[in-house]
């Protein structure tokens, strides 16, 4: 959910679907970012999610995700698996850096 959500709000393209490197497969994953307004769509957890940063709501957790933008990168606060994390946008591919878990995680990123 995060490295969708900051795709959009970073690039301002619409997401549709992530391709998780860690787990070697395809996430059906979507979410579209307008201005400060974000929705989504969470297939493999049946989960909506969205909000207006620094705020997202995952409607699955009933729990609330924290991130913050700046240029090509993001960062933020998770408050279900209680860990900060960091991210950076590229063209295609979004990184994820788990402060708790010590570790990056990448996914290549499909637009609409």
């Amino acid at each position: 959910m995060a490295a969708a959500a900051a795709y959009a709000f970073i690039t301002g393209k619409t997401v549709a679907g992530l391709y998780d490197h860690a787990a070697g497969q395809h996430r059906r994953i979507a979410a579209e970012a307008r201005g400060e307004h974000l929705q989504g769509f969470d297939g493999d957890r049946s989960a909506k999610f969205g909000g207006t940063l620094p705020e997202i709501y995952d409607a699955k957790d009933k729990a609330y995700v924290s991130l913050i933008v700046d240029g090509m990168r993001a960062s933020g606060y998770d408050r279900v698996s209680d860990g900060h994390y960091s991210v950076q946008v590229s063209e295609r591919q979004v990184q994820i850096y788990d402060h708790s878990a010590g570790a990056w995680f990448a996914f290549d990123v499909q637009v609409r």
